[in-house]
């Protein structure tokens, strides 16, 4: 009973996830300004880790944990730059 439960909450959650990933890559490509697109790049990153972490869960494997840390530490200096450079109009001093 509790191995169905969790294999239907794993495949509800990749889902879920999919689809915000979706309405995220739309307000990427939509924008209307730069903040709501570096925005909406913060918010894919942290759904694209969380997707990967699903994945780990279901498989077992530990590959996808390290990528999914990978991927947010990538995200994270990613969303800083961008952000720096939209408030200075540049990244490095």
């Amino acid at each position: 009973m509790s191995a169905a439960l969790l294999e239907w909450a794993v495949l509800l959650a990749q889902l879920l996830l999919v689809t915000a990933m979706g309405c995220a890559a739309f307000r990427l490509m939509r924008g209307p300004r730069a903040q709501d697109r570096v925005l909406a790049l913060d918010t894919l990153y942290v759904l694209a880790a969380m997707l990967l972490l699903v994945f780990g869960i279901r498989t077992g494997s530990q590959h996808y944990f390290e990528a999914a840390l990978l991927i947010t530490l990538l995200g994270f200096v990613a969303t800083a730059a961008l952000s720096k450079f939209l408030m200075r109009g540049e990244v490095i001093e």
